[in-house]
């Protein structure tokens, strides 16, 4: 749905999206996320706590076209049923992609090596919920969890 400018105000339909993977991805396979794993430069920092929501390509594009057809004004929040804690999928991940598990490395030296935003990720990041795309879209995720998405996408 286009962005329709009606006097101060704007009125459209905008998608967040959870973190994408699949084919063409950073996450997917030959992206910057896997080569960074296999390199031991993506580590679980602190306890892992962030949460983080993800989100199929496939997905991605069913979610496009629910939003063209049955789209009202307003933000909608696109992801799978399950954001989880880097300490939980990141393992899962890397199994996916056959590369040793994470390592673990303190908050502090992976804030000064990395930066805050990236220690912040990994720590604070905060999970969303995609009800309110199911509800009003009436949509779907075909993997309604990293767990079966990673699975298919990576192994």
């Amino acid at each position: 749905m286009p962005v329709v400018a009606t006097g101060a105000s704007q009125k459209g339909v905008a998608l967040r999206y959870g973190n994408l993977y699949g084919p063409g991805s950073g996450i997917g396979r030959g992206g910057v996320f896997p080569e960074m794993l296999r390199k031991r430069q993506f580590p679980i920092v602190g306890a892992g706590t962030g949460v983080w929501s993800f989100l199929h390509v496939d997905d991605a594009a069913s979610a496009n076209v629910a939003a063209l057809e049955r789209g009202e004004a307003g933000v909608y929040n696109v992801c799978d049923d399950e954001p989880a804690p880097l300490h939980t999928w990141l393992p899962v991940y890397a199994e996916a992609l056959g590369a040793k598990p994470p390592f673990r490395a303190p908050l502090l030296p992976a804030k000064l090596a990395a930066g805050s935003f990236s220690a912040t990720m990994m720590t604070k990041l905060r999970g969303a919920s995609n009800a309110k795309a199911k509800r009003e879209l009436g949509w779907q995720p075909r993997y309604p969890s990293w767990r079966q998405g990673f699975a298919q996408a990576l192994g």
